[in-house]
């Protein structure tokens, strides 16, 4: 009894930490997100902007009040670098889009995409019980710094988060050009 006590306490510790460790950062894959006019922006073309990407259901009340607190948060922000980006994913999302839009005052790029691109992108088996929104956090150099969990989490939804996140992320710096090892100007000697 003594020994499965006490196993049961370092099963419990290891998971206290393993929750309270900072998630890994990874390279986020590449995705194209599409419009419905008929145009498509892949991620990678918003490097050095911090992004939110929110995969959203149109019709779902906790995405469409998400995207209204990220519009807000991309006039107050986005002058930083901040871009936020819904990707609708529910059945037949393309023709819901522009109402979505347009009703939630949105005022960022929203365009869709088919749940299995979606699933696939986030790493989620098809068949797992998930929530929306799902939100995937990446910086200025195209790395995924948090992502919400498939049932989610409540602290990764609310917006004392969201903005935490975005003043960490918006604070970093850019991406600068490459260096080369040579120069190619030169500086004139004191007193010349």
């Amino acid at each position: 009894m003594r020994l499965i006590r006490g196993a049961a306490l370092l099963l419990a510790a290891t998971l206290a930490v393993t929750a309270e460790e900072p998630p890994i950062v990874r390279p986020s894959p590449e995705f194209k997100v599409r419009f419905v006019d008929g145009s498509q922006a892949a991620l990678s073309s918003f490097r050095g902007k911090v992004v939110a990407l929110l995969f959203v259901h149109t019709t779902c009340p906790h995405c469409q009040h998400a995207s209204e607190v990220f519009s807000r948060l991309y006039t107050e922000y986005g002058s930083r670098g901040f871009q936020p980006i819904d990707v609708a994913f529910n059945s037949m999302a393309n023709l819901y889009v522009r109402d979505f839009v347009k009703d939630h005052n949105i005022n960022y790029p929203v365009g869709f995409d088919t749940p299995e691109n979606v699933m696939n992108y986030l790493g989620f088996s098809i068949m797992e019980y998930y929530v929306v929104p799902q939100i995937v956090w990446i910086d200025r150099k195209g790395n995924i710094r948090s992502q919400t969990p498939p049932r989610g989490e409540d602290k990764l939804l609310q917006e004392a988060y969201w903005r935490s996140m975005i003043e960490t992320l918006t604070k970093e710096p850019m991406e600068g050009p490459k260096t080369t090892t040579h120069r190619t100007t030169t500086t004139a000697k004191k007193g010349s």
